[in-house]
C-alpha cells in the first residue's frame, strides 16, 4: 500500500510540474501576442493626416509626394486623345506589292521567311500564300498582312527576270 502511495504521489508532482511548464508557456504566448499587438499600434497609419497620405502624379507620369509645379501644367486637347489603334491612312496600290529574298523556305513544314528589301524584315509565308513554289534565295514579290503573330506574307510570286 505504501509503495501505492508513493507512485501516486510521484505521478501528481510530475502531472503539476508539468501544467505549471505549460501554464509558464501559455502565458508567455500571451505576452509575445500582447507584444506584437502593441507594436502593431504604434506602427500604424492610423492618426496620419490627410496630407501625409496623399500621393501625386508628377508631369511625367510617376507617383510623388509633392504637389506638382502648376507652372508645368500642360493644357491637352480632348480630340487629340486616342483611345485603341491609330487610324492608319490608305496606303498606294504600289507600296504594298515589295520585293524580297526567301531567306528559309521548309517545304515538308510548309512554311519559311522572306528578308523584305525596303525594311530588312524578316516576313512569315505560308505554303497556302504561294502562286508557285519557292525555295532559298529566290527573288520574290509579295504584300503583307498582319498577322496573328505579326507581318505575314501573302500572294507571294516569284519575280520574273527579264
Amino acid at each position: 500500500m505504501e509503495y501505492q502511495n508513493l507512485y501516486i504521489n510521484m505521478a501528481r508532482s510530475q502531472e503539476t510540474v508539468g501544467k505549471k511548464e505549460k501554464e509558464k508557456k501559455k502565458a508567455k504566448q500571451r505576452q509575445d501576442k500582447q507584444e506584437r499587438k502593441e507594436e502593431r499600434k504604434q506602427n500604424s497609419g492610423k492618426g496620419k493626416s490627410l496630407e501625409d497620405m496623399m500621393a501625386y502624379i508628377d508631369e511625367n507620369g510617376n507617383i510623388s509626394s509633392t504637389p506638382p509645379d502648376p507652372s508645368r501644367k500642360k493644357e491637352i486637347n480632348v480630340e487629340d486623345i486616342q483611345l485603341g489603334p491609330g487610324r492608319q491612312l490608305p496606303e498606294e496600290p504600289a507600296e504594298l506589292i515589295r520585293r524580297g529574298v526567301v531567306k528559309f523556305f521548309n517545304e515538308s513544314k510548309g512554311y519559311g521567311f522572306i528578308i523584305d528589301q525596303q525594311t530588312q524584315d524578316s516576313v512569315f509565308v505560308h505554303i497556302n500564300q504561294l502562286t508557285e513554289p519557292i525555295k532559298e534565295k529566290d527573288k520574290v514579290t509579295f504584300e503583307v498582312e498582319r498577322g496573328q503573330k505579326g507581318p505575314s506574307a501573302v500572294n507571294v510570286k516569284k519575280e520574273v527576270k527579264g
